[in-house]
């Protein structure tokens, strides 16, 4: 599993001639990382005499954080199967008609599934920018730009997600669906930058 390597080894992977991992799991690896970010911020929260009226607040957002990393980590590698998955279906055989209209019922199957995973990557790592902007707003403030990061990263985590449900949008001929998951994806793109800059904007006028 590509979560229990070493982090040389997930980087020398990434770096190699594979397509996996790729662009879905390294967002699936940023939200994870917004996750644990976030997490530490409500951790350096907790126990301090300044913020004893956040505390159960902050052990609840702990908590929620230590969640959202665990399913992020799964997806890391759901997102190289679900590629992997793609890729087999394309080497089925397409000598006869009948192969031909399977191989590429296989092929479209395979590719909803590798467009909902990063899509529900994209989903989560949105919604824990709620929990970010919390502790930014009410964790320690000593912890502040790592809030920030948590911020930024998520965004980026949301950004490539939407990217490689695009692509495989791109390769769907149910039509109704790809609309649908385009403007959800346009919507949450937005959202997820303006939630960002709003973030930056508050903490850079306190620096």
């Amino acid at each position: 599993m590509l979560a229990n390597l070493t982090v040389k080894e997930f980087l020398s992977k990434t770096a190699g001639s594979d397509p996996v991992p790729g662009g879905g799991s390294i967002a699936a690896l940023n939200a994870a990382i917004a996750a644990a970010l976030a997490e530490m911020v409500a951790n350096l929260t907790i126990g301090k005499k300044k913020y004893e009226d956040k505390e159960e607040q902050m052990k609840q957002i702990a908590a929620s954080a230590n969640n959202y990393q665990k399913l992020f980590i799964y997806d890391i590698d759901a997102d190289s199967d679900a590629y992997n998955k793609v890729f087999d279906a394309f080497k089925l055989p397409k000598e006869t008609d009948e192969e031909k209209a399977e191989r590429s019922r296989h092929i479209q199957e395979a590719t909803k599934i590798a467009a909902e995973v990063p899509m529900e990557v994209a989903r989560k790592a949105f919604a824990i920018m709620d929990i970010i902007e919390q502790v930014a707003e009410i964790g320690n403030q000593n912890a502040i730009t790592d809030a920030c990061v948590s911020m930024m990263t998520a965004r980026s985590a949301v950004l490539g997600a939407i990217l490689n449900v695009k692509i495989n949008l791109s390769s769907l001929k149910d039509e109704v669906y790809v609309a649908q998951m385009k403007k959800e994806c346009e919507q949450l793109e937005k959202a997820a930058i303006e939630r960002e800059q709003e973030l930056l904007n508050k903490v850079s006028q306190t620096l």
